[in-house]
Order: structure tokens, then C-alpha cells, then sequence
């Protein structure tokens, strides 16, 4: 937990001291950069979505990929 919130509170410092945006856009940024890779994950998983339903061949070899990941890992 402690290097997780020294890692959060280093991306805050960096957020507020090495950016040129406005005041506001700063401490937003400083407080909501831990949601990016978040929004990573989301946007490839609706890209493979999409990908699915116009080209199903890609759609079978996520399903594949996934299933076998899956499979190794657990």
C-alpha cells in the first residue's frame, strides 16, 4: 500500500509543478492521472469489440488469445 501512495503522491507533484496548463487543469490532471490506465484497458477492449463485429476472424482469435491466457495463468 505505502508504494502504491508514493507513487500516486509523486504523479500529484508532477501533475501540479511540471505542467503549463491553468490552475484547475493542473489539479485536475494531479488528482485523475491514476485513470489512465484505466481508460487504456476500456478503449482496447471496445477497439476489440469492434473489431469483432466487423471481422470476425479477429473476434475468434481474441476469444482464442484470451481463453488461452486465461487458461496459462490461473
Amino acid at each position: 500500500m505505502v508504494p502504491a501512495l508514493l507513487l500516486y503522491i509523486g504523479g500529484v507533484v508532477v501533475g501540479l509543478f511540471s505542467t503549463d496548463a491553468p490552475p484547475a487543469a493542473r489539479v485536475g490532471l494531479a488528482l485523475a492521472w491514476p485513470l489512465a490506465p484505466l481508460a487504456f484497458a476500456v478503449t482496447i477492449a471496445l477497439l476489440l469489440v469492434a473489431a469483432a463485429i466487423a471481422f470476425p476472424l479477429v473476434g475468434v482469435a481474441a476469444v482464442a488469445t484470451g481463453a488461452a491466457a486465461w487458461w496459462f495463468l490461473a
